[in-house]
């Protein structure tokens, strides 16, 4: 098999995996291990009137050191990156919630959102570390918009792909390089 050039970001290293993967921590490992001072960037929802979240929350929180520094930027993920300074390192947690906040968009507004996303990515002064679920591993979503999630997250998964210089997957608590070990898949 042929080997594929893939042109890479300024700094863009994807993390996936699915749920209690671990995938949290492995990018959290690697943002420690840079040098830099990190920016944890939250795109969750806040959700104050849901225990089950807020614990999720309390647990990130919790397991981040006290001089990491951190945005809840919910669906502006576009906004922050044009705005974090160069000197940091970003730890961006996560595209899927990113996109959870903007299921509702029809799909040209979907598809106007997503490259508003990719040139912010291309263009951000920092290094980014992107914790992104996998989902459609399994069970198919009973409902459209469990299926919308599952086709829009892993048609953005591929489309930041190239632009990532480092990829990982996490799964059962092990990162797998996905640079080393793979091959992107052909256009057709």
């Amino acid at each position: 098999m042929e080997v594929v050039e893939q042109s890479t970001g300024v700094g863009l290293t994807l993390v996936s995996g699915p749920s209690r993967s671990g995938k949290s921590r492995w990018a959290e490992h690697l943002v420690a291990g840079r040098g830099k001072p990190v920016l944890y960037v939250a795109t969750g929802a806040l959700a104050a009137d849901d225990p089950a979240w807020q614990r999720r929350l309390q647990l990130h929180r919790q397991r981040r050191p006290g001089h990491w520094a951190t945005w809840e930027v919910e669906g502006e993920l576009e906004v922050a990156l044009g705005r974090a300074p160069a000197d940091h390192q970003l730890l961006i947690d996560s595209l899927g919630t990113w996109l959870a906040h903007h299921l509702d968009l029809d799909a040209e507004s979907w598809e106007q959102r997503q490259l508003g996303l990719l040139e912010a990515l291309r263009t951000c002064a920092a290094p980014q570390v992107l914790v992104t679920e996998e989902t459609g591993w399994g069970v198919v979503p009973a409902t459209v918009v469990g299926g919308r999630f599952r086709d829009r997250l892993g048609a953005l998964q591929q489309r930041l792909q190239p632009l990532a210089h480092a990829s990982w997957l996490v799964i059962q608590g092990r990162a797998l390089d996905l640079h080393a070990l793979s091959q992107p898949v052909p256009e057709l």
